[in-house]
């Protein structure tokens, strides 16, 4: 796998991290405080939600394409529920040293992508996407579930747990098929 592709995932490790300590107010346990977690969901969907709609336009191979339209689709719908999450209860995402690092990361990911072509293309998003989608599961387990404060907040990232372990499932099926 070419790691220059998944820098995107390498930073969302750091959620599990010290990261944290640099971005503001954090919850008592000393992990992200929850409108951090709030907005760290937000931009981490906001990331594939992007490179899903670079490569349903740039994919050469149809499933590949279709995986694409599968995580725009997922990823908007994830984001649409903490949204309204986040105005039910009133509260307003806080960015961190987290969440500016997936950005960030997200943007270098395209940048990348946008010079490749053909199959190339579709290794280099494929290869991205199952590190990626394996970083969330991880920070989820680690760091955002735990560390959530408010029951609807931890409820909601347990309710996309698995649609983001099936994410992982799908893109490691295409990456065997792509071939590393």
């Amino acid at each position: 796998m070419n790691m220059k592709h998944i820098s995107g995932a390498g930073l969302l490790l750091a959620i599990c991290g010290s990261a944290w300590a640099q971005g503001g107010a954090a919850s008592a346990a000393g992990g992200p405080s929850d409108p951090q977690i709030a907005q760290i969901v937000v931009t981490a969907n906001q990331v594939d939600i992007d490179a899903g709609k670079l490569a349903k336009s740039r994919g050469h191979a149809a499933d590949v394409r279709a995986f694409a339209q599968r995580m725009v689709t997922d990823h908007s719908g994830v984001n649409q529920a903490a949204v309204a999450l986040v105005t039910r209860l009133h509260v307003t995402p806080e960015a961190s040293a987290t969440s500016d690092s997936l950005h960030k990361g997200g943007e270098d990911n395209l940048a990348a992508l946008h010079k490749l072509h053909g199959s190339a293309f579709d290794r280099a998003y494929i290869d991205h996407e199952v590190a990626y989608h394996q970083a969330v599961i991880d920070a989820m387990d680690h760091t955002l579930i735990p560390d959530a404060q408010n029951a609807d907040l931890k409820a909601l990232l347990v309710k996309v747990r698995p649609a983001f372990v099936a994410h992982l499932e799908h893109a490691k099926e295409l990456q065997a098929k792509l071939g590393k």
